[in-house]
């Protein structure tokens, strides 16, 4: 982390609960009002007040913030919150003119905005195309550019024919592999460059585990035993992806790469599946959704599908059900899915933020599963005292090296008891120009506007 608007890192308490941050003098906002503590504690509790989604990232770890300085903002915690610093470099976090804005649910300026970065919004209706002008009262160092103007593609297709054509000067996200393969052609070639990055997102299987068979372990056990990484890697998208053996993936700090050792293990998936009674003479038939308006999750579906059949015949058969996307969201907490194909891209980088989303429970037992919590938000249904207590924990330890065996014990956790299986972590490709200067992505997947430049007139 690099501070930006603090002058420094924060500043925590023996007992983790108190953090003061030293703010930067000598700052405007977009319509010239002086930013200090005060107005970073009304961005921050506007955030929290005005209740919008997420706003409990802040509001359910935060007691207070407030300006104890004119350069200088406190924040007391309800508990200690090892992640806490990655919490506040989430973009909702942004420092926003108090001039420009109110307090109050609902009162939302969502085609507006006034901070203190490099750019100025110039020009948004809401719709599909965004106007950044360069701040000439910038704080920091000046854009290479004077400004930015952003067009958000509703298709794959259409993205990727504006690159081709030169109608856009970088292209970034949700192009499909053949297209990021044919990119990379033309970028072989000169035409094009291509920056590769390994991405945040990943894909993973939610495991219903209240439902017959799947509230078996071994059949859990079995069916993430039998799905050959590599293989998804390679003949779905063409080597843009990378295998994923945890929920977290191995980018962020404290992965512990736990469905390694399962990974296209077909001996041990037909031993595990005979433990659960299953053999040719008694076959294993399984239904496996996946959303049917997503083109990369209906190949891996169907390659998934196919391996199970070649390496397990006649023991192993998996119904493949596709849904559309809106569809799956609005029933998957009132488990109707056994198994189910996802994504998740983090709020924050950290483990976290992929462990706590998933296995954390509110409300459930052994017996009847979460009843209410992440877990049966995600359609897996898992309840797991021992989880919960964990998770908690890892929030609030102070030593790294204990938080790290901590996050350690539960991803052990998550590949014995298996309500989630990791399939694969995204890559990032960005495209430019061959005329582009100061193209990049970032490790946290943000592409940077301001070192962006033009070489040559269009």
């Amino acid at each position: 982390m690099i501070p930006q608007l603090a002058t420094a890192l924060p500043t925590i308490s023996d007992d983790g609960l108190t953090y003061a941050i030293p703010l930067r003098e000598g700052v405007s906002f977009h319509d010239g009002e002086a930013f200090n503590a005060e107005a970073m504690a009304f961005s921050l509790n506007r955030f929290m007040q005005n209740q919008g989604s997420p706003a409990s990232l802040l509001s359910n770890q935060v007691a207070s913030i407030s300006a104890t300085g004119d350069y200088e903002l406190t924040i007391k915690l309800k508990a200690p919150f090892a992640a806490f610093p990655a919490i506040l470099s989430f973009p909702g976090m942004s420092a926003v003119s108090p001039a420009a804005y109110e307090i109050g649910e609902g009162k939302f300026k969502s085609t507006e905005f006034v901070g203190t970065g490099p750019y100025k919004l110039a020009a948004y209706d809401g719709g599909d195309r965004i106007k950044l002008d360069a701040n000439p009262d910038y704080w920091g160092e000046a854009p290479a550019n004077q400004g930015i103007d952003l067009q958000i593609y509703a298709s794959s297709a259409t993205l990727f024919s504006a690159i081709q054509t030169g109608a856009v000067d970088v292209a970034y996200q949700s192009l499909d592999p053949n297209q990021v393969k044919s990119l990379q052609e033309e970028a072989d070639k000169g035409s094009l460059q291509v920056l590769e990055n390994e991405g945040l997102g990943i894909h993973y299987l939610s495991v219903n585990v209240e439902s017959e068979p799947l509230d078996k372990p071994e059949v859990r056990q079995a069916l993430a035993a039998v799905i050959d990484r590599d293989i998804l890697r390679d003949r779905v998208f063409q080597g843009q992806v990378d295998p994923l053996y945890s929920l977290v993936p191995s980018v962020v700090e404290g992965s512990k790469p736990v469905f390694e050792a399962l990974d296209g293990n077909v001996d041990q998936a037909k031993a595990l599946l005979e433990t659960a009674g299953y053999s040719e003479a008694n076959p294993l038939t399984l239904d496996f959704w996946y959303r049917s308006n997503i083109t990369s999750n209906v190949q891996a579906a169907n390659t998934i599908k196919a391996i199970a059949e070649q390496t397990l015949p006649g023991i192993l058969n998996l119904n493949l059900q596709g849904v559309e996307s809106a569809t799956a969201y609005e029933n998957l907490d009132k488990g109707a899915y056994p198994i189910f194909m996802l994504d998740w891209t983090p709020d924050y980088l950290d483990a976290d933020s992929y462990l706590k989303p998933f296995m954390d429970c509110e409300e459930g037992s052994v017996e009847g599963g979460c009843t209410a919590g992440e877990s049966s938000y995600q359609g897996s249904f898992y309840f797991n005292a021992e989880v919960n207590e964990l998770l908690d924990k890892q929030r609030t330890v102070t030593d790294p090296a204990e938080r790290d065996k901590i996050l350690a014990q539960l991803q052990d956790i998550l590949a014995r008891d298996v309500p989630f299986i990791p399939l694969w972590a995204n890559k990032d490709y960005l495209f430019a120009q061959s005329y582009i200067e100061g193209a990049a992505v970032l490790p946290t997947s943000q592409v940077p506007f301001t070192s962006l430049k033009k070489t040559v007139a269009e």
